[in-house]
């Protein structure tokens, strides 16, 4: 994998781990309620479904690209309109900045299984990694490497990210954040995404 590459990836796959979503707002939620070093176990759980997730798409990815380079092309058409979508969610959405609530101290057991079952439910993670994937794999050097190098990527940043936003849970409980400075967070993301989407469209051309 040439380091260009690697480090589209890397950058795309922080952005979309950043851009706020159902996984963020419950780590961010249990930094709130259970401190930093508690949310961790919720953290790993968050982790570990996306680990399961990027196994069964390098798994199927690996047979298309094998059996159909039309599939190929077609997914990785999909996956720039997945990230549109996603930029243009983040900038515009109603929603809003993170709503959280501090929580009471829970089990670490129960920080884990919830923080699995927020991202084993969302399907983000598994349409991310089934059409963003191929982007960035060369067909032409082994596949298993660079999947195996992109893995640890991921989980690497979902480690880092979901740690800041416990932080910014247990700031929020300690003293505060604007709203206005969410709402900015949200706004950048989206605008990286879109500016991703828009770097791999000139790569498929």
């Amino acid at each position: 994998m040439e380091l260009s590459t690697f480090i589209l990836f890397a950058m795309t796959t922080f952005v979309v781990v950043f851009s706020p979503g159902p996984a963020a707002i419950t780590i961010t939620a249990q930094g709130s309620g259970n401190g930093v070093g508690r949310a961790q176990f919720g953290i790993v759980g968050v982790a570990s479904a996306n680990a399961i997730y990027f196994a069964l798409s390098a798994t199927g990815i690996a047979s298309l690209i094998i059996a159909s380079n039309v599939l190929f092309i077609l997914i990785k058409w999909l996956g720039i309109a997945y990230l549109t979508y996603l930029g243009l969610s983040a900038i515009f959405s109603r929603s809003g900045g993170l709503q959280v609530e501090a929580t009471k101290r829970d089990t670490r057991h129960k920080l884990f299984v919830t923080g699995f079952v927020v991202e084993f439910a969302n399907p983000k993670a598994l349409l991310y990694f089934a059409a963003i994937l191929p982007q960035f794999l060369n067909t032409v050097q082994p596949i298993l490497p660079q999947i195996a190098i992109m893995g640890l990527t991921t989980l690497l940043l979902d480690i880092v990210v979901y740690s800041a936003y416990a932080k910014l849970g247990q700031t929020i409980t300690k003293s505060g954040v604007s709203p206005r400075i969410v709402k900015a967070l949200n706004r950048t993301a989206g605008s990286a995404l879109l500016f991703s989407a828009f770097k791999m469209m000139k790569v498929s051309n």
